[in-house]
């Protein structure tokens, strides 16, 4: 299916379907579900993560020249081609609604230090920058230099 963020079906990945298929007046009514495996990244630490995705279908196929055919517009409700019915569409726009804008590895991930770019979850509580106010630099060197000075 593509990867269209930072999670997805990857290429050649299965979806599995459990689906029942009637006929009705107007065509034939596909309803079940969709399992796929998706794989991305969190979209806060940038790890790997890897989930599952189910999703429920309910959609109607017309028959040709059917009273829903006639009276809808193409886009509206799927069509039964030559005796066939194109299920990926509808497979793969229900799958990717169902998947998460931004994907995490762990509901509380803390992503990324802006400084250096670790993991939060790997660099600890005490993990920390000293930043010098440009301004100030001078003035932090010279007291550096007078404190290696004494000792």
């Amino acid at each position: 299916m593509g990867l269209l963020g930072v999670i997805a079906v990857p290429d050649g990945g299965e979806v599995e379907l459990d689906l029942l298929t009637e006929s009705v007046v107007e065509g034939v009514l596909v309803s079940g579900t969709a399992f796929a495996k998706v794989e991305g990244e969190c979209s806060r630490c940038l790890e790997p993560l890897a989930d599952e995705v189910e999703v429920r279908i309910t959609e109607l196929y017309a028959w040709p020249d059917s009273t829903t055919d006639e009276t809808t517009d193409e886009d509206e409700v799927s069509r039964i081609e030559n005796d066939l019915i194109d299920l990926e569409p509808v497979v793969r726009d229900a799958i990717v609604l169902a998947l998460p804008q931004v994907p995490l590895c762990e509901p509380d991930c803390k992503g990324l230090c802006s400084e250096c770019g670790g993991r939060w979850a790997e660099l600890g509580p005490d993990h920390g920058h000293e930043t010098i106010d440009p301004r100030w630099a001078a003035l932090q060197e010279r007291f550096s230099d007078d404190n290696n000075e004494e000792k």
